[in-house]
């Protein structure tokens, strides 16, 4: 919460399955898409939070499977746990909001007794959420029933059926819309809250991110029966929430750009010819930089020494570049190594995925800048933690040093590039 000294330009807050993450496309095209938009125009201004029905076992495992950045702020299990960065460090003050008229032993106690009802992984069973599959035709009976116990036995809880077949408990105080309210509330009371908030879902249980007052919402393309009801009997005729005509992220970064909260063109959707940013950013220069990159492996620019000699241009006479093995090169030496490898990936599922770039302005005209960088190849990846200092001459920055660690040790004599 403390990452940005002033209020965030934008806050995104979505869903993962079937929003963010498009299980139906092998190639993770829209979210690539996403996460090059995000790291290159947002990450350095503005907030990225994961809302998901998720428990932290299976959010981990989500990202061991998918290209995903890493967000600012994760909410997990139908919001009722919120933890902050990287480490994932939990916010107590909102598990004393979850407690009150909340007993577990008695949720667990009563839906014993009923056999529509099967219960979920013990993964997915957590200190705020009780979860079941139920079949369709029969949650809405079993709902009613357990929310007139829930209330004889002095309790308010919260059931949401989503996914068509799954049900959660959770303490009334709970779910999506009341983890982001809370939120919101906290950025408030510390002076800074986000300029606009933009809610991304496509299920039942994502319809609470859209009551909170002064909320953008987009619902993908592909949005589940459940919410587009939702809409239909409670928002038709709310203009602050779009039905996106595209899937998954691209139907986000649509909701950007209808509802003018930034820029919307991922340089991935840029012609290499109109990928002349005048003035750019520190965080667009890397993104782009390893965009290059991937497009010379994957043979999808002209092979050509002007190419190369491009970049040359863009590193500093005396620069240096530390491989993840140690070993120390002139940083020209690590730009004509290009050469050797054009076209190495062509024809195969070939990514680089630049993750949580943070640059520090540590003099008038140069920065430190940090970032992830991984590399998939099918289902393989490998990955490295990079710290670079780029300089600014004019309107182009060039790079003065470049030291890459291994994240995850695969193939350690290649060059990450």
């Amino acid at each position: 919460m403390d990452r940005l000294k002033s209020p965030a330009r934008l806050m995104i807050v979505s869903d993962l399955d079937h929003t963010m993450v498009d299980h139906h496309d092998p190639e993770n095209t829209s979210l690539y898409r996403f996460n090059t938009l995000w790291e290159a125009h947002y990450r350095h201004d503005s907030l990225l939070v994961f809302s998901t029905g998720r428990s932290p076992t299976l959010y981990k495992q989500l990202r061991k499977e998918k290209p995903m950045i890493t967000p600012d702020i994760t909410i997990m299990s139908v919001g009722t746990e919120i933890t902050y960065g990287k480490s994932m460090v939990p916010d107590d003050g909102w598990v004393h909001v979850l407690n009150q008229k909340w007993d577990r032993d008695i949720i667990i106690q009563e839906t014993t007794k009923f056999p529509e009802l099967t219960r979920q992984a013990e993964t997915e069973q957590r200190p705020h959420k009780v979860s079941f599959y139920v079949k369709k035709d029969k949650a809405k009976d079993v709902t009613n029933s357990l929310s007139k116990i829930f209330e004889e036995r002095g309790l308010d809880v919260k059931i949401i059926y989503s996914g068509g077949i799954d049900l959660d408990i959770l303490p009334k105080g709970a779910g999506k819309g009341q983890a982001l309210a809370y939120l919101l509330k906290k950025f408030e009371a510390n002076g800074k809250p986000p300029v606009n908030t933009l809610a991304c879902g496509d299920s039942g249980n994502d319809a609470d991110l859209f009551t909170v007052p002064g909320v953008y919402g987009v619902m993908v393309s592909n949005a589940q029966e459940e919410l587009l009801q939702w809409h239909a009997e409670n928002a038709k005729d709310n203009p602050k929430i779009l039905h996106a005509s595209e899937r998954c992220a691209s139907g986000i970064i649509q909701a950007i750009g209808h509802f003018n909260l930034g820029p919307n063109r991922s340089p991935r959707d840029i012609p290499d010819h109109e990928n002349n940013v005048i003035n750019p950013l520190p965080g667009h220069e890397i993104v782009n930089f390893n965009l290059l990159v991937e497009k010379w492996r994957l043979a999808e620019l002209e092979k050509s020494d002007l190419f190369i000699a491009g970049l040359e241009k863009l590193t500093c006479p005396s620069g240096v570049f530390i491989h993840p093995s140690g070993t120390e090169h002139d940083i020209k030496e690590y730009v004509s190594v290009l050469r050797k490898v054009y076209g190495d990936k062509q024809g195969k599922p070939y990514r680089i995925l630049v993750d949580n770039v943070l640059a520090t302005q540590i003099g008038s005209d140069t920065w430190l800048l940090t970032f992830d960088k991984w590399e998939y190849s099918g289902k393989e990846r490998q990955g490295c933690v990079v710290t670079s200092i780029l300089k600014k001459d004019s309107d182009w920055f060039s790079w003065v040093h470049v030291h890459e660690t291994w994240v995850e040790q695969s193939g350690e004599n290649e060059w990450i590039l």
